[in-house]
């Protein structure tokens, strides 16, 4: 099931996959310049490489956790790399969904969206909050 919220003026596509929201990370980075360039830079921070281990331990039991803590010690390195795909195929994870070709779309669980809005900028962090209280709100 797919649905749409506004944030700084912007669509946002949500998704529900196997009854979890997952928003898209693509669409959130259209604020600047609309390019996974975004993704990319936040998925090299240790901050972010913690968030989405946090969320795979709690809710993957397929986690790699030898190959994330040699990601973790990787990340401080000038030379570190990482992308959605990177991601899901060195740790087997589920938190975040890649879908290239034509629709590029990079989609992943709320929990590490709102991580990733808030590493953005803090205006798109609050506006995201906010469209998912009226979301919710709506549902019950």
């Amino acid at each position: 099931m797919k649905q749409s919220i506004i944030v700084n003026e912007l669509e946002v596509t949500i998704s529900v996959i196997n009854e979890k929201e997952f928003v898209s990370l693509t669409d959130l980075s259209a604020a600047f310049g609309g390019t996974d360039e975004a993704i990319r830079n936040w998925m090299r921070t240790r901050q972010a490489l913690e968030m989405m281990s946090i969320w795979e331990e709690e809710n993957n039991p397929h986690f790699n956790t030898i190959e994330f803590d040699r990601i973790k010690n990787e990340s401080g390195k000038n030379t570190f790399f990482m992308n959605p795909r990177k991601w899901i195929r060195s740790v087997n994870a589920v938190g975040i969904i890649s879908k290239g070709g034509r629709y590029n779309n990079t989609m992943a669980h709320k929990f590490i969206a709102l991580s990733f809005a808030s590493w953005l900028d803090t205006r798109i962090h609050y506006q995201l909050i906010k469209a998912f209280e009226e979301l919710h709100k709506h549902k019950t």
